[in-house]
């Protein structure tokens, strides 16, 4: 069953690699992320009924996790989530059950000190979809440290995958996961060179199965110039098969990174820098010139969406 739904995968992606078999473009994820320069990171609850997000100042200096709900087949207004620190909050993730949420942060581990620290993975907690968040609460060692913990992707039997830093990285930033077992997270174990390099590889999606992992590596000798996404499935031996490029239907010159996989909906969720404005061109009136710098791929960070079966 797993070589065949490998083949398949495979497949499927060397369908991609040939942009002239696919007209289909990514476009603008959600027509409420659009008011913002800088948006990335997305996570979307499994009835579709929740959205979390990540807003950035120009400089990225400022970031902050907001939220949009549905009712009535419309979305809210985007709010900032009630654990909002004065510090750097990014990168949210929902779990499955919708009753818990990740999110890396360099907020201090108490609200008595003032000054940042380096980021650590995050989370809160609910009762049931209609109940209000927990404050934040560090998920600790061994997943933190003091280094820098960034971007957790969470399965179904709650193993969490995220990029770091350290001793063990093969290159630069890496991919890890840390293992729930008996009711305690693991020591992280580095994924291999199927998956990471001597480079910079992060930001990587779990999928709930932990059959497939999406994430970026930075300027490979495949890639499309910047940071690109690749993916890994898992083989029936349990291990991370050779990573492949997305194709470039999906990545650009520019920075392609913070996937989302909707496995209900086969659709790809990515952030991406991507800037298609045309330099030496003419405009006739500001009106002109105040488009083309505020359209979506004008190089700040947008979401994207793209169909595809994984």
């Amino acid at each position: 069953m797993y070589k065949q739904l490998l083949f398949i995968s495979i497949i499927t992606l060397n369908s991609l690699f040939v942009s002239s078999q696919n007209e289909v473009k990514p476009t603008n994820a959600f027509d409420f992320l659009s008011k913002y320069q800088n948006v990335r990171d997305i996570s979307i609850s499994k009835n579709h009924n929740e959205v979390y997000f990540t807003i950035q100042s120009n400089d990225e200096q400022v970031s902050k996790i907001a939220f949009v709900t549905k009712k009535n087949k419309k979305w809210s207004k985007p709010k900032l989530v009630s654990f909002s620190s004065a510090h750097r909050d990014i990168e949210p993730f929902l779990s499955g059950d919708g009753l818990r949420l990740y999110f890396s942060s360099n907020r201090p581990l108490h609200d008595s000190i003032s000054k940042s620290k380096d980021y650590d993975i995050w989370y809160v907690e609910r009762k049931s979809i209609k109940d209000n968040w927990s404050k934040a609460i560090n998920i600790g060692a061994p997943i933190n440290s003091e280094k820098d913990e960034f971007y957790p992707s969470v399965s179904i039997n709650k193993n969490v995958y995220f990029t770091v830093e350290n001793s063990k990285t093969i290159g630069k930033e890496d991919i890890f996961v840390s293992k729930w077992q008996d009711n305690t997270y693991s020591e992280p174990e580095n994924l291999g060179t199927n998956v990471n390099s001597d480079g910079y590889e992060f930001n990587a999606f779990i999928s709930p199965n932990e059959d497939f992992l999406i994430y970026s590596c930075y300027k490979r000798d495949d890639g499309f110039g910047s940071g690109d996404l690749y993916i890994s499935y898992r083989n029936e031996s349990g291990n991370w098969e050779k990573a492949k490029n997305l194709g470039n239907e999906i990545n650009s010159p520019a920075l392609d990174y913070c996937p989302f996989y909707d496995s209900q909906n086969k659709m790809l969720y990515f952030t991406s820098k991507k800037n298609i404005k045309s330099s030496n061109v003419l405009f006739n009136t500001i009106e002109e010139f105040e488009e083309e710098i505020t359209k979506t791929e004008n190089g700040n960070s947008r979401i994207y969406k793209y169909n595809i079966q994984l």
